[in-house]
């Protein structure tokens, strides 16, 4: 069992590692489009979990997670080298969707401001007090200065 220390020692070489195999030593083109993102390792060091986020559609993605399989020997074997442990952890390939997921987020919130810029145009006219400002103006100034 490994120290949360070292866990995240471990986790940033084999996010490291794994990066640099799939963006410079994977001769595929799709590498190009794969991003990873984070790695979590298991609390016995046995299996890590290599989150990636990959730019394109369904079918590239699919591509992708079928590269990624294809090469978890590889860069299996390129993260043991690095690696100071006895054993090497397995590879599991996660698509991770928080980009994603935080695009369609911004693009809900900027659609929801839009309609509620049409129903109400007027509110959006004034410019609200950033928190903990006075919206007198007068903040920090005594009574008697005004």
């Amino acid at each position: 069992m490994a120290n949360a220390r070292s866990r995240a020692r471990i986790e940033a070489r084999i996010r490291e590692r794994a990066a640099y195999c799939v963006e410079f030593e994977l001769n595929d083109p799709r590498a190009a489009f794969v991003t990873v993102t984070h790695v979590e390792v298991s609390s016995d060091l046995s299996v890590s979990k290599i989150f990636y986020s990959v730019l394109g559609n369904e079918a590239d993605k699919s591509k992708v997670a079928h590269m990624l399989e294809d090469a978890t020997g590889f860069v299996r074997r390129q993260i043991g080298r690095v690696l100071k442990t006895r054993r090497i952890p397995r590879i599991t390939w996660i698509f991770d969707d928080t980009i994603e997921l935080q695009a369609k987020m911004e693009q809900s919130i900027a659609e929801a401001l839009e309609r509620d810029r049409q129903i109400n145009p007027r509110a959006h006219l004034e410019d609200p007090a950033p928190d903990g400002d006075d919206p007198s103006g007068r903040a920090g100034q005594d009574e008697g200065e005004a």
